[in-house]
């Protein structure tokens, strides 16, 4: 009895791998193009504002100094609210959990109380997420007080540990009624 041609296929030495290769790329290609394209999408301050809990959040977040300032650098949300993208599987799982926490907020409709949000998203940011765009803060030689400060938040003795946000926590997220310009 003949042996079907796709039996004689299967049976030479590197069919089986380039099958299973090219069959492992027809079906990651797709998905990995489908998560980029939704991580990329999900990934704008105003996706983020097409949530009405965080539209308030989103306007102040405009008029403030990571959104107008001088130097035109925009801080978006990721920037600070999630941990930095080369840490990719704590990236993933934070912009996860924070996406699915607002979506069940949305859905099951409860009151959105603003201050209690703010204060759980200010304990949840660590220095290292606003050192990955202010790196060169020990160097300010007409502001000496400010560098002073700032050594000893990024060399603290043990026990007397700071965050960033004890000083800076007005900056952004804060009701103004009008943009600062050159601030």
């Amino acid at each position: 009895m003949a042996e079907s041609w796709l039996k004689k296929i299967w049976r030479i030495k590197f069919f089986k791998p380039a099958f299973f290769i090219i069959m492992g790329l027809i079906l990651a290609f797709p998905l990995f193009s489908l998560t980029y394209y939704s991580m990329y999408r999900t990934s704008t301050p105003e996706f983020c504002a097409s949530c009405h809990e965080i539209e308030a959040a989103y306007n102040d977040w405009r008029t403030s100094s990571h959104a107008v300032n001088k130097r035109g650098f925009v801080a978006d949300c990721m920037d600070c609210h999630l941990p930095a993208p080369h840490d990719t599987f704590n990236f993933f799982y934070a912009k996860t959990a924070h996406g699915l926490k607002d979506v069940v907020v949305h859905l099951m409709g409860g009151e959105y109380d603003r201050a209690e949000q703010r204060k759980k998203a200010w304990a949840n940011i660590k220095n290292d997420q606003c050192l990955k765009c202010h790196r060169n803060i020990l160097y300010m030689p007409y502001k000496r007080g400010a560098m002073l400060a700032h050594r000893s938040v990024l060399y603290a003795r043990p026990g007397y540990e700071k965050s960033c946000l004890e000083c800076h926590k007005p900056l952004v997220h804060m009701p103004k009624p009008l943009y600062t310009y050159g601030s």
